[in-house]
Formats: C-alpha cells, sequence, structure tokens
C-alpha cells in the first residue's frame, strides 16, 4: 500500500464535517435554556478535542466501502457518549478536576447540578442522534445496540468502575490493560463497528473493525499514560505492547484495500506519538 496518504489533510477535512454534525446535532440555544442546559452541553461538546473516535467511526465506514456522509450520525453520537463521560468524570466525587483543554470544567462552569444534567442529556441525545440516521442506509439498530453495550456496564461504566477501585498506580500489566479495554477502548472499539455497520457491512468486516478499534483504543491509552507520566513502573510494558497492538491493527486492515488507508496511518500516528513520548518529547 501506498505510504503517501496525507493524514493530516484527511483529518482536517473529516474533523471539519464532524464539527459541523455536532453543531448541527445539539439543541439549539435560542429561546428559553433553564439552567443554560443547553448552553453547557455545547460547552461539554463544542471545547475543542482531537476528535479521535468520530474520526476513527468515519475512517471505518470508508474502510467498509462507505462515506463520511453515512458516519456523521455515528460519528456524532460517540463524541456525544465520550463528552458526557468527562462530564461525569470531571465531577468531584469521581477525578474531581477542575479544568479541561485549558478551560473550567462544566461542573466549574455551570454548577455540579447542571454538569450532572448536561451529561444526561448528551447521553440521550447520542441515542437518538444515531438512530436518527437510519436515512442513510446501513444497519443503525445494530448500530444502536452496539454503541450502547460498549458505553456501558461491560465497556465505558463498567471500566471507570474497575478505574475508582484500581486507582492511579497499577503494577500490573494485565490489570492496567483491562482497565483500558473497558474505559478506553470500548468507545474505540464501538466506533470501528459503529463505522461498518453504517457502511452496511457484512459481520466479518464488522467484527474485524470493532477488534481494530479496541486494539487502537488501548494502544492510545498507553500513548497518553506516557505523555501525562502516570503508570512509570509499566513504562516499558507499555512501549512494547503498543508495538505489538499496533501490528496488529496494521495486519487486520492489510487486505482492506485503499479505502482503509486512514486507519493504517492513525495506526502508525500512536505509534510513533508513543515513541515520541517514551523519548521525553510532547507530540499530540
Amino acid at each position: 500500500m501506498s505510504t503517501n496518504f496525507d493524514l493530516e489533510a484527511w483529518i482536517n477535512d473529516r474533523r471539519t464535517q464532524v464539527n459541523v454534525a455536532l453543531g448541527q446535532s445539539l439543541p439549539a440555544r435560542e429561546g428559553g435554556d433553564p439552567g443554560r442546559l443547553r448552553e453547557s452541553m455545547h460547552y461539554a461538546v463544542m471545547l475543542g478535542g482531537k476528535r479521535m473516535r468520530p474520526l476513527l467511526t468515519v475512517a471505518a465506514c470508508e474502510a467498509a466501502g462507505g462515506t463520511c456522509e453515512q458516519a456523521l450520525p455515528a460519528a456524532c453520537a460517540i463524541e456525544m457518549i465520550h463528552a458526557y463521560s468527562l462530564v461525569h468524570d470531571d465531577l468531584p466525587a469521581m477525578d474531581n478536576d477542575s479544568v479541561r483543554r485549558g478551560k473550567p470544567t462544566v461542573h466549574v462552569e455551570f454548577g455540579h447540578d447542571k454538569a450532572i444534567l448536561c451529561g444526561d442529556a448528551l447521553l440521550t441525545l447520542a441515542f437518538q442522534t444515531l438512530a436518527a440516521g437510519h436515512g442513510r442506509g446501513g444497519r443503525i439498530v445494530e448500530a444502536v445496540v452496539r454503541m450502547g453495550h460498549y458505553a456501558g456496564i461491560e465497556g465505558m461504566v463498567g471500566g471507570q468502575a474497575m478505574d475508582l477501585v484500581a486507582g492511579q498506580n497499577i503494577r500490573d500489566l494485565a490489570t492496567l490493560e483491562a482497565v483500558h479495554a473497558k474505559k478506553t477502548g470500548a468507545l474505540y472499539a464501538a466506533s470501528g463497528a459503529m463505522g461498518a455497520l453504517c457502511a452496511g457491512a457484512p459481520d466479518e468486516v464488522v467484527a474485524r473493525l470493532d477488534t481494530w478499534g479496541l486494539d487502537f483504543g488501548v494502544a492510545f491509552q498507553h500513548a497518553d499514560d506516557i505523555l501525562d507520566d502516570d503508570q512509570v513502573a509499566l513504562r516499558a510494558q507499555s512501549v512494547a505492547r503498543v508495538d505489538a497492538l499496533v501490528g496488529k491493527c496494521l495486519e487486520s486492515v492489510q487486505a482492506m484495500g485503499a479505502g482503509a488507508e486512514p486507519l493504517r496511518a492513525i495506526a502508525r500516528w500512536v505509534h510513533e506519538r508513543t515513541h515520541a513520548a517514551a523519548a521525553g518529547e510532547k507530540r499530540e
């Protein structure tokens, strides 16, 4: 496969389309807004971020023969799920963070009660947004089920519970990866599977891209840990695991043709990001 793929240009284009779709999917801020709830939802979602989960949803859809347009409802939905999880994770009862992306967290800006409602509203809107994409073709009902599975107790929420119990100084790689797989990897697995389902792909392709997303998500979280100087005792093992997981990602889409080039490039990106972080470089 060609290595001349311009990942930065692809990301800039698809991220722009995702951001436009997100702005259109969120509730209008005009009219009544009790408790600034609508405003808080826009704040939580449009504050910034790499948009990696929606980008992977789009990339998976394109790899499976679909289009960015077909993937946008699922891409928006997974980003709303991610945003709601951050709003709730930042609360004092959870991680107690007061700043995110250089700005006050939602509960600091709007109040604890409004932050809870903001997260609730985004979670609900995510399923509405995904289901509303049924007119674009694909296997949308199955995508709804997949998102519910990976966002719930068998995925992200269960991973957060594991994280709260395990704490921040895990010294066993298997335990660390079990947390990573649920708390982070689950939404990436959902992104891969939902992208394929939006394209109407067969079960084998859905399963392949589901696994791709899980492997990528665990590698991505290892890279984040190194960037944040977390889990220092497992640093060397984490780098080695990223090498192995990226290898699996590249192997799993090797036969998928040119449409999978964004997935290949993104896998290489997380590999480069990991090794740069391990060398003391900051790379986003």
